[in-house]
C-alpha cells in the first residue's frame, strides 16, 4: 500500500465543523420561515409560532414533510423554490458529508498514485526508517534532493507515520518482497539505501534488489557487524557502511585524540562548518596538481577507486575524474566558484 503525505482534519474538529453548519444552515432557514410566517397555513389555523418554524425547517430540510405546515402564499412558494430547496440539498450534503469526503479521498488518492506512478524516476528508495534511514533521507534533502524524488519502504506503523509526517511517499510492506520493491518502482530508481534492523534483512533485501534490477542501481546497505559486510557485497551492495565499526572508531578517537572527534562530527554535521563534497574536475584542471585548487581537496575518485593525495597516481588531475573537497557549509559562508 502506498502511503502520500497528507494534512489531515481531526475526527473531532470535522465533525464539530458539519454540526456547527448543519445547526447554522437550521437557523438561517428558520428565519426566513418566521419572517414570512403569515404565508404559511398549518392545519390548527392559528398561525406559525417561532417553534412552528424550527418544526417546518427540521421536517423540510430533512425531506420529511409531513404536510402539516405549507405555504400558501406567491411569497412563501417562491422563498421555498428560491431558498429552502437549494437549503434541503445542502443540508443533505453536510449530512453525508462524511461518505463524500471518503470517496473524494479515495478518488484524490488514485488520481495522485497513477500521477506519481508516471514521473517517479531516478529516484531514492530508503528501505527501512529508524534511526539510520531519517538520517540518509536528511541528508538526502541537505544535498538538494526533493521530496519527492524519496520513496520510504517500511512495514513498521510507527516509522510509517513518521515517515508520512515528514512528507516523503512511503511503501508499506517489507523490503524483501518483490512485489513491493515493484510497487516502489526500484528498476527506475538511481539508488537503494538499506538500513534495515537486522543485518540477515539487509541481505535479503540487496539479493531481492539485484535479482529485480541486474545490478543496475546502486545499493548502499548498513551493516552491523563488520563480518557481515563481506556477505553485503557479495550478495551485490555496491557500498557497506558498518555502524559498529564505525562508532567503535570514533569512540577509540574521543579517547586517544578527542579534537578529531570536533572535526568529524563537524563533517558529518550540515549547516555548521565544514562539509565533504565532490564535484567533477573541470577541463582547465586537467593535468594540474589537486592541491592548487583554491578549494581544500582531500582526495580524488578515478574510475571507482579513491585516490589519496599522498598516492602517485593522485599528483596529477585526469580527465574524468571526480574531486573530492572540504567546502563551508555555514549558512552565511559565500560558496566557492566551481
Amino acid at each position: 500500500m502506498i502511503h502520500f503525505p497528507a494534512v489531515r482534519q481531526g475526527p473531532l474538529r470535522a465533525i464539530t465543523t458539519r454540526l456547527a453548519f448543519a445547526v447554522a444552515l437550521v437557523v438561517a432557514v428558520v428565519m426566513v420561515i418566521y419572517a414570512d410566517r403569515e404565508g404559511y397555513r398549518d392545519v390548527n389555523e392559528d398561525g406559525l409560532s417561532l417553534l412552528d418554524s424550527f418544526y417546518y425547517a427540521v421536517v423540510t430540510l430533512s425531506t420529511t414533510g409531513y404536510g402539516d405546515i405549507t405555504p400558501v402564499s406567491e411569497s412563501a412558494r417562491l422563498v421555498n423554490v428560491l431558498v429552502i430547496t437549494p437549503a434541503r440539498v445542502l443540508f443533505l450534503i453536510i449530512l453525508v458529508g462524511t461518505t463524500l469526503e471518503v470517496l473524494t479521498d479515495q478518488y484524490r488518492n488514485n488520481l495522485r498514485l497513477q500521477r506519481w506512478r508516471k514521473r517517479v524516476k531516478n529516484h531514492v528508495i530508503v528501505c527501512g526508517y529508524g534511526t539510520k534511514g531519517r538520517a540518509a533521507v536528511g541528508t538526502l534533502l541537505e544535498n538538494g534532493l526533493e521530496k519527492g524524488q524519496v520513496v520510504v519502504v517500511e512495514n513498521n506503523p510507527a516509522a510509517l507515520r513518521q515517515a508520512t509526517a515528514d512528507g516523503l511517499v512511503t511503501i508499506e510492506g517489507s523490503a524483501t518482497r518483490s512485489h513491493v520493491l515493484k510497487e516502489a518502482r526500484v528498476g527506475d530508481a538511481r539508488a537503494v539505501i538499506i538500513a534495515t534492523d537486522s543485518d540477515d534483512a539487509s541481505v535479503l533485501v540487496t539479493l531481492t534488489v539485484r535479482q529485480l534490477t541486474s545490478g543496475k542501481v546502486s545499493i548502499i546497505a548498513a551493516a552491523r557487524e563488520a563480518e557481515n559486510a563481506p556477505l553485503l557485497r557479495q550478495s551485490g551492495a555496491h557500498h557497506v557502511i558498518v555502524s559498529s565499526a564505525t562508532a567503535g572508531r570514533l569512540l577509540g578517537l574521543s579517547t586517544t585524540a578527542p579534537p578529531l572527534i570536533e572535526v568529524v562530527e563537524d563533517l558529518l554535521t550540515p549547516g555548521q562548518g565544514m562539509a565533504l563534497a565532490m564535484r567533477s574536475a573541470r577541463r582547465d584542471e586537467v593535468g594540474s596538481s589537486p592541491r592548487e585548487l583554491t578549494e581544500l581537496v582531500i582526495a580524488l575518485f578515478r574510475r571507482g577507486k579513491v585516490l589519496s593525495l599522498a598516492d602517485p597516481e593522485g599528483h596529477t588531475i585526469q580527465t574524468g575524474d571526480m574531486v573530492v573537497y572540504v567546502r563551508d557549509d555555514r549558512p552565511e559562508a559565500v560558496p566557492a566558484m566551481p
